[in-house]
């Protein structure tokens, strides 16, 4: 059989999947493009064309600035304590102690959770009324009366990421608890003999085989937090006062809350734009670190 034959039956065997994509996929990014340059609105008229304008506007714009700020710290912020966080909690769950399935189990929870139920809990957690949040703090007097938690500027953002690690961190930690299994007991044991500290070990022995699925979960998790969107919208929509307004919260008033559609979709090519280069630079970060290892 040549290795033509082979080739067109493998595209062949490829074609209906490639057609569900184009039609999936395709013709609707081709169709946001074309939306992007016209002032269309998303009910009534289709628009004339308008060039670069809706780009140069939502570039410009204070609204695009400060909500690429708040994504950027939200991102950067959530997944450092995502990784930490991830970290501590796989290296305790490699230990040998009672209980240890019943809490590994545990903590799958709340990944497994829906994020809308995940911000739903967490909404109620943060309730200014009977938030258990409020109740624990006002009991251990470190808080004199109720807090709006996400009712204030200051703090919506922080809340924010607090419930956001609580969902994600666990990911964080299943990846590192299974590349932990696969560090050999006997390097471990002779850095211990040796005399080599927890740290010593850590940072020798144990983290060149955490290093690249580490990178896979980070890349996985700036990615998501980059373009987040359902934990915002259920419990804050953006407020108070758009201290907690992401990109993709932008893109959703924009297109659909003030139905401007043709700025609306510009604004969203802008943000996957800004992911597909934030996906390259990982991509080119886990290549490097094949070739290295």
């Amino acid at each position: 059989m040549s290795a033509n034959w082979i080739s067109t039956r493998a595209w062949l065997l490829m074609l209906p999947l490639l057609v569900v994509m184009v039609s999936v996929i395709g013709w609707p990014l081709v169709d946001t493009v074309r939306l992007s340059f016209t002032d269309a609105k998303l009910v009534g008229t289709a628009g004339s064309f308008v060039g670069i304008d809706n780009y140069e506007r939502m570039l410009t714009g204070s609204n695009f600035q400060r909500a690429l700020v708040t994504t950027t710290w939200f991102a950067v912020v959530s997944v450092a304590a995502e990784m930490v966080l991830g970290v501590l909690a796989a290296l305790l769950l490699n230990q040998q102690f009672r209980g240890r399935a019943a809490l590994r189990a545990l903590m799958i929870l709340p990944w497994a959770l829906p994020t809308v139920v995940n911000a739903t809990l967490w909404r109620l957690i943060y309730n200014p009324e009977y938030g258990a949040l409020n109740a624990a703090l006002t009991q251990l007097g470190l808080i004199d009366s109720y807090r709006s938690w996400l009712g204030e500027p200051g703090s919506a953002l922080t809340a924010l990421i607090i419930a956001d690690c609580w969902k994600n961190f666990p990911l964080v930690a299943l990846i590192a608890l299974a590349a932990l299994q696969a560090v050999p007991r006997d390097i471990t044991a002779a850095a211990l003999v040796d005399g080599a500290g927890p740290f010593n070990r850590f940072r020798f022995v144990v983290m060149p085989y955490l290093a690249g699925p580490l990178l896979v979960a980070l890349v996985l998790r700036t990615i998501e937090a980059f373009k987040v969107f359902d934990i915002i919208w259920v419990m804050t929509r953006g407020g108070p006062a758009n201290s907690t307004r992401t990109l993709s919260i932008l893109v959703y008033q924009e297109a659909f809350s003030f139905q401007r559609a043709g700025s609306g979709a510009s604004l969203a090519l802008i943000v996957t734009l800004l992911v597909a280069v934030l996906a390259a630079a990982y991509a080119a970060l886990l290549r490097r670190a094949a070739g290295a290892s």
